[in-house]
């Protein structure tokens, strides 16, 4: 079982994790950070979530760099209600 599986499990995640080891995924959703960037060196992305219709089209983007989890989860809900 590879570590991803396990950590979905632990977390009890009703959906599966996706790797990118090579970043293409990270490339095609602008998530990758440049030279010289806070943690670039690293590898880490850079935290962006989205908001995607039902017809797979992304309709907001929200940078999360220092921004509280739990004020950009109500923030989300309050955006999809707004579209529903």
């Amino acid at each position: 079982m590879n570590e991803q599986r396990r950590f979905a499990e632990a977390q009890s995640f009703a959906y599966q994790l996706l790797s990118d080891p090579d970043r293409s995924v990270g490339a095609a959703y602008d998530v990758v950070r440049q030279p010289g960037e806070q943690y670039a060196e690293a590898g880490l992305p850079r935290r962006i979530s989205y908001l995607i219709d039902p017809e797979g089209r992304i309709v907001k983007a929200y940078d999360l760099s220092g921004q509280d989890l739990a004020t950009h989860a109500a923030e989300v809900l309050e955006e999809i209600k707004a579209r529903s």
